[in-house]
């Protein structure tokens, strides 16, 4: 006989965090070295998406480890430079709003972590990529893990050294279009982004025009430097 299902509420939330046992097994298998892929802007209105691979030093795993998401902007910007210190490797790519709007957010999501990949001095044996899908063109056998961010160091690692990549692109462009707080939002859909598109047009180069709320042809747009 099943047993009855609780319907009382949980007393403390269950909080998972990313551990390296995934990577560990694959090097059990002879797969190694073994990559963190990872993105960080699919969402925004506005910059490129941005993709990372990191191969950690199993022996210099740095404290603190987590889904970029789940931590502050200091904390990631304090293990951006612990990881670009201690891994065996890192590399970076991104695909402009223009490539985003020609292929479809997920392609160009897929095609930067590839690119990152694929830009590691360290060949690796396995990628691990953050999500459902495993990008195409892989150098190496791949796995999709499915909220990887929380399950893998590695690609938690790659969250971060994303993140922290793109945030420093958009605060760049914050510094060129000052009506736009790019360096506020990162792109993202906020009230003042989106007063901002409504008084000055999306930028041309810069804002994903094939994204809602603006569409390519319907508004005029503002050329970028």
């Amino acid at each position: 006989m099943a047993r009855a299902r609780s319907d009382s509420p949980p007393l403390f939330e269950i909080i998972e965090r990313p551990d390296f046992s995934v990577e560990r097994r694959a090097m059990a298998e002879g797969q190694w070295p073994v990559a963190g892929l990872d993105e960080a802007g699919r969402g925004p209105l506005a910059g490129p998406v941005v993709a990372a691979a990191v191969i950690l030093d199993p022996e210099k795993i740095p404290e603190g480890l987590d889904d970029s998401k789940r931590l502050t902007a200091e904390q990631r910007e304090a293990l951006f430079d612990i990881i670009l210190g201690s891994a065996l490797g890192v590399a970076m790519s991104s695909i402009c709003a223009e490539g985003i709007d020609t292929i479809n957010i997920l392609r160009a999501s897929l095609e930067a972590m590839r690119r990152a990949a694929a830009g590691l001095s360290l060949q690796p044996k396995l990628a691990l990529a953050d999500g459902r899908d495993i990008p195409p063109g892989l150098p190496c056998p791949g796995r999709a893990l499915i909220k990887g961010d929380q399950r893998s160091q590695s690609i938690a690692a790659a969250s971060i050294v994303a993140k922290v990549m793109r945030d420093r692109m958009m605060s760049g462009c914050g510094q060129v279009h000052v009506h736009y707080g790019f360096e506020a939002h990162m792109g993202y859909a906020t009230p003042r982004h989106r007063t901002a598109i409504g008084n000055h047009g999306p930028i041309a180069r810069l804002h994903r025009v094939s994204f809602a709320p603006f569409r390519l042809g319907e508004t005029e747009m503002a050329e970028a430097d």
